[in-house]
């Protein structure tokens, strides 16, 4: 603070002025009136020589304090400043990122960005594009356009154009190796990553579009490019070309790597290719491969068999060769999981499940080993190439070293009758009202418990007959609570139940992505942009699973709902352009961010050169 007063004037006015920089915006406040020139002579001799005795004090107290008195004059008869703009905005400004923006400078993406443009003429930042794309995409997911037109949303309100964004994107995905390597080199600065494990699943993203991508053929090498945005199976039967994404992620549910391939692909066929990267940027480190059955074929369990590699998959019970299956329900050798006691499958079915000293035993399982080193016995395929070159699967004959751990469940037997009983009450009720015209028979619907019997008299009319099918329903039950693992490993059956346990944050990390992160429908057209786009929301989850882990670490655990909603609600008011009162309230998930990334985030009152501060600090 400085003192000011009109030099030209006979008879100065001397006032404590405050400088304040805003921005680009530079101002100054008078924050104390020291008093008129004659009025201080009847107090000194020398007016000036107090007033700037004054000042000295009030900027030792401001020092000490940290603190000072504003004399604000409000105007209630001003009005807002008159603009072209179509429709009105907020003024205030998100400093929740703040939280996100300490870690995405940890992961050194500036850096990454700096080595891949070092020769390249580029009048614009793509580190800065790429950080609010990413902010945008955590905070309030949009289109990248609908991104762009919210930045003034942001404190630091960064100045660049929708087209630098597409620009952005193309180098993104012209080192799309480079930039995923980079995510985990430097993420394992900042965090451990246990990497003992590797769990990996697929999922699909669709996009409003009805016209899938035509496969392209090079004229002169006849090299085929197949198009990325494809029709093919997806959960949710949405009339819409899909992409599909497999993701890897370590032992705590933090990505390690993923891959973008065409809709229509076999997902069996992406995990290889993937896994084969991943281990060059593990550096030949050791790990187990664990997946749900979809994604254990006998190829991914082959390789999963050398070079120190192991795997876990699911095993399906009803593809298990006659023999294994008469193992599996034979009450013979079952013991206990959590104390390795034998057990008969029939208590484990039969004991009073409401009686409080069976409640262990209720949550508890029942296990056994089988050897099945035959694939066959496994209901594996492999890949065989007839004399017409096509490529056609068929039973393995193979022999593979590999174990069955069957497990029983009565907690989970409980619970998944009580989901068929519903079903079947459904199929009761739809059978009171079925068109035949209308009736489809799936492998998980209810209609599958209902059968069709027809019967008819020489030259009459064909009668149908529609009744529960009860072998359904029996062959159904006999499969209740159970579960099962293939493994090459030696382990204990409990851990390598448990590491199988944990496939589940796989899943979650597709929910983030999908209804946190909006990451579907997506609307680019290009490849490269398609492929750009999930790396943004890749990059938008490891940001996320950090934070998250760096919260777990110091034991305060939220949900992704709780953490988003304060991220965004941690907003600041301009007043005066004197300085920023916060808007939002104080939370235990307030508390805990600025526990785990000191950043001081939870004062009412911030002066503009702080936050400043603050971003220069992340920047260090």
């Amino acid at each position: 603070m400085k003192l000011w007063y009109d030099r030209k004037s006979k008879d100065p006015t001397y006032f404590i002025q405050l400088g304040v920089r805003n921005g680009k915006k530079t101002t100054t406040k008078n924050v104390a009136r020291i008093g008129k020139h004659s009025e201080l002579l009847k107090i000194t001799d020398d007016p000036l020589a107090y007033a700037k005795e004054q000042v000295k004090k009030y900027n030792e107290e401001y020092k000490k304090e940290n603190k000072v008195s504003l004399d604000l004059k409000v105007d209630f008869a001003e009005k807002i400043k008159a603009t072209d703009a179509l429709t009105s905005k907020s003024t205030q400004r998100n400093i929740g990122y703040f939280f996100l923006q300490q870690i995405y400078h940890e992961l050194e993406i500036h850096s990454f960005f700096k080595n891949v443009t070092s020769d390249m003429k580029i009048e614009f930042d793509p580190n800065l594009v790429n950080r609010f794309m990413i902010y945008s995409r955590i905070l309030n997911p949009d289109s990248k356009l609908g991104a762009h037109q919210n930045l003034s949303l942001y404190y630091e309100q960064p100045d660049f154009d929708y087209v630098h964004i597409l620009r952005t994107m193309d180098i993104m995905k012209d080192h799309y190796e480079e930039y995923i390597r980079h995510l985990f080199e430097k993420s394992c600065n900042i965090i451990k990553r246990d990497t003992s494990v590797c769990f990996y699943d697929c999922t699909n993203y669709y996009f409003e579009t009805e016209i899938d991508d035509e496969d392209y053929v090079d004229e002169v090498t006849g090299e085929t490019i197949k198009g990325l945005r494809k029709y093919g199976p997806s959960k949710e039967h949405r009339p819409n070309p899909i992409v599909e994404m497999g993701l890897f992620m370590d032992r705590d549910g933090i990505p390690l790597s993923m891959c973008i391939t065409s809709g229509s692909d076999n997902e069996q066929t992406t995990a290889i290719p993937l896994e084969q990267q991943m281990t060059k940027m593990l550096k030949g480190k050791k790990f187990i491969y664990c997946a749900d059955a979809g994604l254990g074929s006998f190829n991914i369990r082959n390789f999963n068999s050398m070079g120190g590699r192991a795997f876990i998959v699911t095993q399906s019970i009803k593809k298990l060769s006659d023999p294994l299956k008469e193992a599996v329900f034979n009450d013979f050798d079952y013991r206990l999981l959590s104390t390795d006691e034998p057990v008969s499958l029939e208590h484990m079915k039969n004991f009073d499940r409401f009686d409080k000293t069976n409640e262990g035993l209720y949550n508890d399982r029942a296990y056994k080993v089988l050897t099945a080193d035959r694939a066959i016995d496994t209901g594996l395929y492999e890949e065989k190439v007839c004399k017409n070159g096509k490529v056609r699967n068929v039973k393995s004959k193979a022999v593979l070293k590999q174990k069955i751990i069957i497990s029983f469940s009565r907690k989970m037997m409980e619970y998944q009758r009580y989901i068929r009983n519903r079903q079947i009450e459904r199929a009761k009720k739809l059978l009171k009202s079925l068109d035949p015209e209308t009736y489809k028979k799936g492998p998980h619907d209810v209609t599958r418990f209902i059968k069709r019997t027809s019967s008819t008299k020489s030259g009459e009319k064909i009668n149908d007959r529609y009744e529960l099918d009860q072998s359904v329903i029996d062959e159904e039950e006999k499969y209740d609570g159970f579960y099962a693992v293939a493994t090459n490993l030696d382990d204990s059956a409990k851990d390598i139940i448990e590491i199988s346990s944990n496939r589940y944050k796989i899943e979650d990390c597709f929910r983030v992505m999908k209804t946190n992160f909006s990451a579907r429908p997506v609307y680019h057209q290009k490849r490269d942009r398609i492929i750009a786009h999930f790396m943004i929301c890749y990059t938008a989850l490891l940001i996320y699973r950090i934070l998250e882990k760096k919260l777990n670490m110091n034991q305060t655990h939220f949900t992704i709902d709780n953490v988003i909603e304060t991220l965004n609600n941690m907003e600041v008011a301009n007043i005066e352009d004197m300085c920023y009162m916060s808007t939002y309230t104080s939370s235990q998930v307030c508390t805990a961010l600025n526990a785990v990334i000191d950043l001081g985030l939870d004062k009412k009152y911030y002066q503009p050169k702080e936050l400043n501060k603050k971003i220069k600090k992340i920047s260090k």
